[in-house]
């Protein structure tokens, strides 16, 4: 899964980056959304299939510190990249002629400041919800179920969800894919590179 995660996410970047079309607000929250989504995952999965392994269990302090800070970094970056998407959405839809104005630095962030408390809330609350439940079954079974499931699953179906649906990603991707197919065919001489 930490691989489904981490290529569906880099082939997205690579599309929004390659392609000129989709240079767009949209799709440039869309490819930070998929970095962000890479280094949230990519600060716990390690360790965690290091530790499935090696069956060890064991942690530093200095490591559990680190791990928490970017852990927590990368999971509020992920909310206000949501917030903006949202927001980049909500003008595009309902006001469409007036997109380009709207769409300013300083209204962005303000509406990102008033939505933060209401993406806080879903994501701790949902993690508390983890926590506190874990105390009170003392399962740890359950708990690390429901900690693979959003710290794993929602980064590993954000490509699908976001991109793999939208017809101008996919063009994007069929580009790069055709591209690299008659660079294949062209070193393998068999076919003419343009």
């Amino acid at each position: 899964m930490y691989l489904i995660t981490v290529f569906g996410n880099l082939l997205i970047i690579l599309a929004v980056s390659s392609d000129s079309h989709l240079h767009t607000p949209m799709y440039f929250f869309l490819s930070n959304l998929s970095f962000v989504d890479i280094c949230f995952t990519s600060t716990t999965i390690p360790k965690m299939l290091q530790n499935i392994r090696t069956q060890s269990k064991v942690l530093t302090y200095e490591d559990c510190i680190t791990q928490m800070y970017f852990f927590i970094l990368f999971a509020v970056l992920d909310m206000f990249l949501l917030t903006v998407m949202a927001y980049d959405r909500f003008v595009a839809i309902c006001h469409p002629l007036h997109y380009t104005v709207i769409m300013s630095p300083q209204l962005c962030g303000l509406l990102v400041l008033m939505s933060w408390m209401m993406i806080v809330s879903l994501f701790y609350c949902t993690c508390l919800g983890v926590y506190f439940s874990s105390a009170a079954t003392h399962s740890s079974h359950s708990s690390a179920i429901a900690s693979v499931m959003y710290t794993v699953v929602t980064p590993m179906l954000n490509p699908f969800i976001y991109s793999l649906r939208n017809k101008d990603i996919k063009r994007a991707l069929e580009r790069i894919i055709r591209k690299g197919g008659i660079k294949v065919l062209s070193v393998l001489g068999l076919k003419n590179y343009p």
